[in-house]
């Protein structure tokens, strides 16, 4: 980040100051149950579409005895083309721009915070 402050220098000359542009972040997938509160969740460092294919396969053997629904906006690392989804997953995809339709946005916006 960007030092922000006060530096002494001769009238007109702008000081010179170290600084390091570092960012870090990572990315969630993450399903949440709304019957018990059970989440699954997949750290990556960026987000592919064949990572989202192998988020489903590691959720899909996370409670094999459930089948379950998966609500997935219109992100193009979501496209659902040439992959394989698992028997016991069934993907949803909510119209573009109505996150509020996506009831894990609640928990997203908790974790953000």
């Amino acid at each position: 980040m960007t030092h922000v402050g006060s530096y002494l220098t001769a009238r007109g000359i702008k000081p010179i100051v170290k600084f390091k542009h570092n960012f870090q972040n990572t990315y969630l997938y993450g399903s949440y149950s709304p019957i018990d509160g059970d989440a699954f969740v997949y750290e990556l460092e960026h987000t592919t579409a064949k990572l989202f294919e192998d988020y489903l396969a590691k959720l899909s053997q996370h409670r094999t005895e459930q089948f379950k629904i998966v609500v997935i906006d219109n992100a193009a690392f979501h496209s659902t083309k040439n992959i394989e989804v698992p028997e016991n997953i069934f993907l949803i995809n909510i119209p573009p721009y109505t996150p509020e339709l996506n009831p894990c946005e609640q928990v997203w916006a908790y974790i953000k915070q």
